[in-house]
This record gives C-alpha cells, sequence and structure tokens, in this order.
C-alpha cells in the first residue's frame, strides 16, 4: 500500500516519517502538497544542489533546481520538511514547508548574508569540551545563536572524563551554568558512558542539532547517541586540543530511542546575525538590572542611576559578563546595520553626536587650564 500524507489510514502518529519528526502540524501544512499528488520528506543531507530526502518509501535523491531564492536563508537545509516528486529521474524537491525554527550564522564573506545551519530543530546541543580550558565568551556566543534560533539550548560538557575531580568538575559546570542561565548544563563522557543517558532523555523523540567548535568531540557524541560507530572520529591535537573537519557536511541521523540528530561540521567562526533577542535571553540579569536604570535608555558607561553599573561596583555582576555583552550588542548592531538603513543611520547620528560631545568637553577642558 502506498503512503502519503492524506491516506485516511496514516495518522501522525503511525505514519513512515513518525521518527523522523512528522506530525500533526506538518501534515496540516502539506495538506495541500498532497492533493497535487506530492510527497512529503525531510532533508537529511544537502551537497551541490542536491539532498537525499527520507520519504514514506524510502531515501531518495533529490534535485533542488526548482527552489533556488535570491535569499541565502531559503535555500534548502538539512532538518528542511519537503514536497518531492513521487517519481522520475531526477526527482525534484517542489517546495519547502515554512519552517519552525532555524539555526543561522553570519558567513565569513564581507557580504551581508546570513547561513543556515539547521532547520526546524528543538535542542541545540553546544559541545564544549573540557579537554581545554572552557571559553565562556563562546559559550555566550553559541547560545546567543541557539536562544535566536527558537530552539531550546543544552550544553555539554564533552570528554569530562578529562577531569577525573569530582569536586573540579563540579566547579566547571556551576561557571557554565552562571554562564548559562536557564539552561541545562551536563558533563559527559562518550568514553565512559557519564551522563550519556540523561542526554538521551532529554533529547529523544525531537529533533536536536550537535554544535561546537572542531575538537570538541562532537562526532563521538552523535556515537554514542546512537549506539553504533555512524560517524568517523579522528584525534585532536594534544597541544591545544583542536582537532580536524571530521564531519564535512550536515547529517540527520535517527536515534534508537526516537528522535533525530543533525550532527554539523566544526564551526571555526561564529558569528551573530541578526541576534538580538538572542543575546538579551543569554545575558537575562544585566537586561532584568537595565530595567531599573534611571534612562529608559541608559548605556550603561557613566549615566548617573545605572542599575547595571551599581551591580558591577558591587560585586554581583561580574565586568567578564557585561563586557562580552557589550561586545556581542555591538557585533550585532553591526551586522543588522549592513541590511537595515535606517539602522545604519541611527548609528551614523551617534557617532556625530558622541563625537561633539567629546570635543566639547575638550574645549571646556582647555578653558580650564588657561
Amino acid at each position: 500500500m502506498s503512503f502519503s500524507a492524506a491516506s485516511p489510514e496514516a495518522s501522525s502518529a503511525s505514519h513512515p516519517l513518525a521518527p523522523y519528526g512528522w506530525d500533526e502540524g506538518w501534515e496540516a501544512e502539506f495538506t495541500p502538497y498532497a492533493a497535487q499528488g506530492l510527497l512529503p520528506g525531510r532533508v537529511v543531507r544537502v551537497d551541490r544542489g542536491q539532498c537525499d530526502v527520507v520519504t514514506p518509501g524510502g531515501t531518495v535523491r533529490a534535485d533542488t533546481e526548482f527552489v533556488v531564492p535570491r535569499d541565502p536563508l531559503k535555500v534548502v537545509c538539512t532538518g528542511d520538511w519537503v514536497a518531492v516528486d513521487p517519481g522520475g529521474d531526477p526527482q525534484y524537491v517542489r517546495t519547502l514547508l515554512p519552517r519552525r525554527t532555524a539555526f543561522v550564522r553570519s558567513t565569513s564573506s564581507k557580504r551581508s548574508e546570513g547561513q543556515i545551519l539547521a532547520a526546524n530543530v528543538d535542542h541545540a546541543i553546544i559541545a564544549v569540551p573540557l579537554a581545554v580550558e572552557l571559553d565562556l565568551g563562546r559559550v555566550e556566543r553559541f547560545l546567543a545563536l541557539a536562544w535566536e534560533s527558537g530552539a531550546q539550548p543544552l550544553v555539554v560538557l564533552t570528554k569530562a572524563d578529562l577531569v577525573p575531580d569530582p569536586t573540579g568538575l563540579s566547579y566547571l559546570v556551576d561557571d557554565v551554568e552562571t554562564t548559562a542561565p536557564g539552561v541545562q548544563v551536563l558533563a559527559v563522557s562518550a568514553a565512559t558512558g557519564e551522563g550519556v543517558d540523561v542526554l538521551s532523555a532529554v533529547v529523544s523523540g525531537s529533533t536536536s542539532v550537535l554544535l561546537g567548535i572542531s575538537g570538541a568531540g562532537k562526532s563521538t557524541l552523535a556515537n554514542a547517541l546512537l549506539g553504533e560507530d555512524v560517524m568517523e572520529v579522528r584525534a585532536t591535537r594534544e597541544v591545544d586540543g583542536k582537532g580536524r573537519h571530521t564531519t564535512t557536511t550536515r547529517n540527520l541521523l535517527a536515534l534508537p530511542g526516537g528522535g533525530v540528530l543533525i550532527d554539523t561540521p566544526g564551526l571555526r567562526g561564529v558569528g551573530l546575525w541578526d541576534a538580538g533577542q538572542g543575546v538579551g535571553q543569554v545575558f537575562a540579569e544585566i537586561e532584568e538590572l537595565a530595567e531599573e536604570c534611571r534612562f529608559h535608555d541608559c548605556a550603561h558607561g557613566s549615566e548617573p542611576g545605572c542599575a547595571v553599573l551599581a551591580a558591577l561596583e558591587d560585586g554581583s555582576l561580574p565586568e567578564r559578563r557585561l563586557e562580552s555583552y557589550r561586545k556581542l550588542l555591538r557585533e550585532n548592531q553591526r551586522i543588522v546595520a549592513k541590511t537595515d538603513a535606517r539602522l545604519r543611520a541611527e548609528i551614523r547620528r551617534d557617532w556625530r553626536l558622541k563625537g561633539a560631545e567629546g570635543r566639547a568637553a575638550m574645549e571646556a577642558k582647555r578653558g580650564r587650564i588657561r
């Protein structure tokens, strides 16, 4: 019997694509395409203008020729739900279903473009290796992108077996928890199995994406979650703990306990892309303090009645957190300004105003000296 999203026998729970995340919502979205005789499918891999799509009848190779938009954020991506031709050689992706979430970063090019890394993700697993010194700033950057995507972040401290002292490990977990308010932090060792069962339970039945730098142990962690050696693993350099790109494409893999996992290549650069809300969630304590400032547009620089500066002075707000907050806000503003003419004008106006204030202060200082 052929299966399609419109078949009355196929409830969302018993549908062949249910293990890949198919549900009543996707079934409703697909209804008009089912009427056209198209098949639903989820993209499990994309490369060179083609993609592998898992459909009710199995995995097919499909061309993306008919969905080549001008907007780089609307290209076919791993995790997308699509409508494909029911047959033919080659088969084609005819359209994308609206995304629920999208993990986007800025490209390394000088053009004003974002790059979508994964779509329709429920959990963003940020892998942070304990083989090297913790980089809390990088963790905050990943968290900002994860929150902005609409997914729930989860920080996994990999290679926990390299920190044999339980007290020392607990301090590291505490440091990351302070950096990641509202986010679960797990210490995991794929080598010993520590924490793997807890992580498996958290991501079971959902779509998760694995993110992190090269050498973070993502592929090893993916194999532990999959219960078999599916992803190739390479040793990291002992000098700095960095690894080579074992994973070169984004792959969507079915988990044995239900749900799917998207493994991604190691990210050398993690640039923000219109992630203002995400930055606000990462630094929720600073945003809350800012609401108590005397001026609603307080820049937390030298303004009187600044609650953020008061917290900095009494030690309740670490200086590192405030500096990281300022840095990510500035970076995000620059990215947004590339595509927002109004914001660019506002930034230039602020620069001119600050320049005039600085010149006035210098003139006043000179007058006092005379």
